[in-house]
């Protein structure tokens, strides 16, 4: 076995991990700049952490290009993210936090966690597969569940389903979207849309509400 093999990410390298892992849904490959502002550091600290991931195999990083994560680097990017999200779920269902609370003390919670505590955690709230904002949790052997939706910018009016995702990490917008009730399972109905990027009206549950396009991107649906 050589070091590469037996190196165990410290929380830094899985915390960068999974950000490259949630920035790939949307892109290919990742800028350095989109990394820094998601992470909330210098940018100069980027490409020395590159540098480390790169050297034990998680990521091909070419700069001016952007960085992807190998296969090595996706399976501990999983292992993460189940982490996160099924504390997040333990914040909301056990500890009663809300879903705009949980995702900063997940961060800072998720250092300290082990396989063991994960596992436990997973059994207390019932081996959930979505975490609060709607996003898919990979299961122990990093095998995601199927999600079929799609980001409601794309779709027209007449469009009946349900909200699937909520993809924001900005407690703003979460409380935003509560207060508007658009939160996973709710039933929606596109019932208007004006032109050029501008604002849509939804039925959701028994209410008329309206969003606009910086929202609109976020509203994952059925």
């Amino acid at each position: 076995m050589d070091a590469r093999e037996s190196l165990a990410p410290s929380a830094a390298m899985r915390e960068y991990l999974a950000e490259i892992y949630r920035l790939q849904e949307d892109s290919p490959t990742v800028s350095t700049t989109s990394l820094a502002d998601r992470l909330n550091v210098s940018p100069p600290a980027i490409p020395r952490m590159l540098k480390r991931l790169q050297s034990v195999g998680f990521v091909k990083h070419v700069p001016y290009q952007g960085v992807e994560l190998t296969e090595r680097g996706r399976e501990e990017a999983l292992r993460e993210i189940r982490r996160h999200r099924l504390l997040e779920v333990f914040l909301v269902n056990v500890m009663g936090f809300t879903w705009d609370e949980t995702h900063e003390h997940a961060d800072d919670l998720s250092a300290g966690l082990n396989d063991r505590l994960t596992e436990r955690m997973a059994e207390m709230t019932g081996q959930p597969t979505r975490c609060p904002h709607g996003e898919p949790i990979p299961d122990r052997d990093g095998r995601l569940p199927e999600v079929n939706d799609i980001c409601i910018v794309n779709l027209s009016v007449g469009h009946r389903g349900a909200v699937s995702r909520v993809r924001t990490h900005e407690p703003e917008k979460l409380r935003y979207f509560a207060s508007l009730g658009l939160t996973p399972g709710t039933a929606i109905e596109i019932v208007g849309r004006a032109p050029f990027n501008g604002p849509m009206r939804l039925r959701a549950g028994r209410e008329e509400v309206v969003i606009g396009y910086e929202l609109m991107r976020s509203l994952w649906v059925t």
